[in-house]
């Protein structure tokens, strides 16, 4: 038999895994306890805040990437705007040297055949006289031929009418043969470069006589009873005789 120690009651022994499980069952009645008798909680982040603030950053940056789009095809058109007008310039520039250098060369021919028009006056005189003839006469045609690949053209010929463009007048007289104003003589001939006259042909010019014109055609023109003026005068002369 045990002693009982009077005063002094006895707990009844617990097996240790009901004991381990005491705190379990408190924790979980803890974690489900309703929210008024829970301490207070912390700030809570709800999903609907997180997906606002999402949104308007990808606002911010559509925003963005529109704005330095804009600025990018602006840039673009710029620096095309400035192609083009290089480009404008640049063949506007080509055009022009082209221009200028046709010009220059023309001048120079122009020089070169100008110093060349005496010694083709001497030869046109030499050959007018008969005297050109053997080597110097092949020396002369060369020349000729030379000048001519380089443009030159001679002009002024007896019977066309007198053009004050290209006609340098120095003798000056009356034709009953000629209607108008016309070159008669051509005392030296003129050249020309294409459309460009280096020198004009200076000529003898031939007006149409005054007066000449109106009494050819009245007596082409004359009636036929106008023959018999002589026969009145030899009939009007008959009894002077007798």
């Amino acid at each position: 038999m045990t002693e009982e120690t009077p005063g002094f009651q006895q707990e009844p022994e617990v097996p240790a895994e009901t004991a381990q499980e005491v705190p379990d069952d408190a924790a979980e009645a803890a974690g489900t306890a309703p929210s008024g008798e829970a301490g207070p909680a912390g700030p809570r982040q709800g999903s609907d805040g997180d997906g606002t603030e999402g949104g308007q950053n990808r606002l911010a940056e559509d925003v963005a990437l529109t704005a330095q789009l804009d600025q990018t095809r602006t840039a673009l058109h710029e620096r095309t705007q400035d192609l083009q007008r290089l480009q404008a310039e640049f063949q506007n520039y080509r055009r022009r040297v082209e221009r200028d250098r046709v010009a220059v060369k023309e001048v120079a021919v122009a020089n070169l055949l100008t110093e060349l028009l005496p010694v083709l006056d001497d030869i046109g005189r030499a050959r007018d006289h008969g005297e050109l003839v053997g080597g110097f006469k092949s020396v002369a045609e060369s020349l000729e031929m030379v000048a001519a690949k380089m443009g030159l053209m001679q002009f002024g010929k007896e019977g066309e009418p007198f053009d004050p463009m290209v006609h340098e007048a120095l003798m000056h007289s009356y034709s009953p043969d000629v209607t108008e104003t016309t070159c008669v003589q051509i005392l030296q001939p003129g050249y020309r470069i294409g459309e460009r006259t280096i020198r004009p042909a200076r000529v003898g010019v031939a007006e149409p006589q005054p007066g000449a014109q109106p009494a050819q055609s009245a007596q082409s023109t004359s009636p036929s009873g106008d023959e018999g003026e002589p026969v009145d005068d030899e009939d009007s002369g008959d009894p002077d005789e007798g």
